[in-house]
């Protein structure tokens, strides 16, 4: 459980400075030193749609072309325009990353030849629990490709995901209301309010709610969401943000359609390969923050974050896992899971620029704490008929489940993670052409496990249930910019990061793997920026991520891994921007050659392609404004053949999707929007779990919203 002592010291910094006046982005800087009037520079530039100069996760006021790393960035207003409604949407428009089914519960990625489940953040804390995000309170989505341990700690090995949030501001007063219908009915309306108390307090409310349906069968949900903030300029120097997220979300679990002679079963794209009553998924999420922005000197400004959150999160499945063309049967199997998650966070980071004689620098010191304790248990389905947890039965649409219930846990723990960090970094800008980034951080990761299941069984096979490990880590990163001019820069980088082996949700350990060392990523990238004109940028990279002591599903048995390395080269580009003052364009390409490293069958070496990593990504987005009150859009996603597992038995058929989009201001208040998704409908298959959970994509479908603005 979490100490009062550390509760008591984390209100503490929040409230140190909480005795001055006045700090909001409306107040004039002439009182304040220069470091400062560049903080609230950054801080206000957040609503740029493309240009955009510096990073939220990067932690320093940095300029993009200065950061010796592949980023991306998409703006609300361009998530809106594009028609996103998910995390998954998001990454199918950004080089390097792909999407995974996730069962069908949660959100889960692969970057950079890496899959995750825990590799999202939000304002920089870490928001690893598996559900699906929404994206109603978003001001941005930054994406950030490359292990970098330095800035958010342990995972991360290809790239992480941080979720910018909407934040008061004393300004102005608004309000912003959104209705959206689509062709499968699914619905989803928002609204967006921002009070301006005085010169110095704001009050800011985004809420949503969305009834969730598609073009398979027996697929329904709903979820909603508020997330109420508040901002006060306490002075002029300092600022404090208090926010607060309740998040409601039930859902089917649709885990697809199985395989068939190396291939997506043909025909059945809307069947519902599991049971409508027992496929469900729930959760409830409470997250509380506040942060703290000082600036202490002209030179140097700190901030402090502190984050607790309360997930209640559970799900059940019934699900194929084999289908029998020739025989025209299907296995199926299930289990009933359930986690209960409460995150305690704090973090502390200092900024000071300064030079010493002629060279500038930018120094970032840090600090992070954590507790984070997890109850998880599993059940395993227990079909009647065949007293087993699977069974196999004639084939039929709709699916005749036979009688199944659940047995007693076959996985029950509580796991109680302590982690602290420290981390220092300096961008060195030795003159106008040579910057140099060093730095290291320090991790501390302690986990203790309470297997009640082995605590139930004794300690006869040498295991007493009580499991732990403790690992301590020193993550690198090292980078170089060379600038012949201010708008070009070429860069090399270097940087490390590592995961426990309780793997990214921590939920168990074993005598093996209590006794393995943390797996490894190392990220080496070359690659250049260069912003063409100050509303168009081209950034491209070449890079090789490698992974030691690493884990991936078995493919024959999907609930246990395998341990291997693995190696990823890969090449990618991107176009953003304004071409014209009329045509925007976002364009993204991105090869990828991800193999396993090490393995030998006969002697020979015989390592295979890592599945759901497509070789091949071409994403291209344009949005041309006719006149004032009409623009259109138009799109396309091209995703080459990818393997569903490690095994290389069966391959997702690759696809090339048009998306289009027509808008119109009917006045000064309110836009409407039409969005075409799958313009030619296409037959594709944009995601797999494994070899017999396979998404399927939806035909064509079309969105229609109207955003109003009082």
């Amino acid at each position: 459980m979490f100490k009062p002592s550390f509760i008591a010291a984390s209100v503490s910094v929040i409230l140190l400075f909480n005795g001055q006046s006045s700090f909001a982005t409306s107040a004039s800087t002439s009182s304040m030193g220069l470091a400062a009037a560049k903080e609230i520079e950054r801080v206000t530039v957040r609503g740029a749609y493309f240009g955009q100069e510096n990073a939220d996760g990067l932690k320093t006021p940095t300029v993009l072309i200065n950061v010796p790393q592949s980023l991306s960035m998409l703006s609300a207003e361009q998530m809106q325009e594009q028609g996103f409604t998910s995390i998954a949407d998001i990454l199918q428009y950004t080089p390097g990353a792909s999407v995974g089914q996730g069962e069908g519960h949660r959100d889960q990625m692969t970057i950079r030849g890496q899959n995750t489940t825990a590799d999202f953040f939000i304002d920089g804390l870490r928001d690893d629990v598996q559900y699906y995000r929404p994206l109603y309170n978003l001001e941005r989505v930054e994406i950030m490709r490359g292990a970098n341990a330095l800035l958010f700690g342990r995972g991360g090995g290809g790239g992480i995901v941080n979720r910018v949030t909407k934040t008061a501001t004393s300004q102005n007063t608004f309000s912003t209301m959104n209705g959206l219908i689509d062709t499968f009915g699914g619905s989803q309306v928002s609204l967006d309010h921002n009070q301006a108390i005085d010169a110095d307090q704001a009050f800011r409310m985004n809420a949503y709610y969305e009834q969730l349906n598609n073009h398979r069968d027996n697929y329904d949900g709903e979820r909603f969401a508020v997330n109420p903030t508040y901002s006060n300029a306490i002075n002029d120097f300092t600022q404090l943000i208090v926010s607060y997220e309740y998040v409601n979300d039930d859902r089917a679990v649709d885990r697809g359609i199985p395989s068939a002679n190396g291939q997506p079963l043909s025909g059945h794209n809307a069947t519902f390969f599991g049971d409508p009553t027992l496929n469900v998924s729930s959760i409830e999420a409470h997250v509380l923050r506040a942060k703290l922005d000082h600036q202490l000197t002209e030179n140097w400004s700190i901030n402090t974050t502190v984050q607790y959150s309360d997930y209640d999160k559970s799900y059940q499945n019934i699900y194929a896992a084999a289908f029998d063309e020739l025989a025209n049967t299907l296995t199926l199997d299930g289990y009933k899971d359930a986690t209960q998650r409460q995150n305690l966070i704090a973090q502390f980071n200092a900024v000071g620029q300064f030079d010493t004689a002629s060279v500038e620098h930018t120094v970032l010191v840090g600090a992070e704490y954590g507790q984070q304790d997890s109850l998880n248990n599993r059940k395993d389905s227990l079909f009647v008929d065949s007293n087993d947890d699977q069974i196999t039965i004639s084939f039929s649409n709709p699916l005749a489940i036979p009688a199944v219930g659940f047995t007693d846990f076959v996985r029950d723990s509580e796991s109680d993670v302590v982690f602290s960090s420290f981390f220092i970094q300096d961008e060195i800008k030795i003159n106008t052409q040579l910057i140099l980034v060093a730095g290291l951080r320090y991790d501390r990761f302690d986990i203790g496990v309470e297997d009640q299941i082995e605590i139930a069984n004794g300690a006869d096979d040498q295991n007493n249930g009580l499991l732990g490990r403790v690992d301590t880590e020193v993550s690198p990163r090292l980078g170089a910019i060379y600038k012949p001019s201010e708008d070009l820069s070429f860069y090399l980088s270097l940087s490390r990061s590592f995961l426990p082996r309780s793997g990214d949700q921590f939920l168990n350990l074993s005598l093996s793997t209590q006794a393995l060392a943390p797996e490894e990523f190392e990220n080496r990238e070359v690659g250049l920026k260069w912003n063409i004109s100050d509303n168009l940028s081209f950034t491209t990279a070449l890079f090789e991520v490698r992974r030691e002591n690493g884990t991936a599903s078995d493919p024959a048995n999907p609930e246990k891994s395998l341990v291997l390395g693995t190696k990823t080269k890969g090449f990618e580009l991107q176009l953003v921007g304004y071409v014209t003052d009329k045509w925007q364009i976002n364009a993204g390409y991105s090869q990828l050659d991800a193999q396993e490293t090490g393995r030998v069958v006969s002697n020979t070496v015989d390592n295979r392609t890592l599945g759901q990593i497509p070789e091949t990504m071409f994403t291209l987005w344009n949005r041309y404004q006719l006149s004032d009150k009409w623009a259109f859009g138009i799109g396309m996603i091209y995703q080459a053949e990818q393997f569903t597992s490690l095994n290389n038995n069966v391959e997702l058929p690759d696809f090339t999707r048009v998306d289009a989009a027509v808008y119109y201001n009917l006045s000064d208040k309110t836009k409407i929007q039409f969005n075409l998704e799958n313009l030619f409908d296409e037959e594709y298959f944009p995601a797999a779990h494994n070899d017999n959970n396979i998404s399927t994509g939806e035909p064509i479908n079309a969105r229609v919203s109207v955003t109003y603005q009082f």
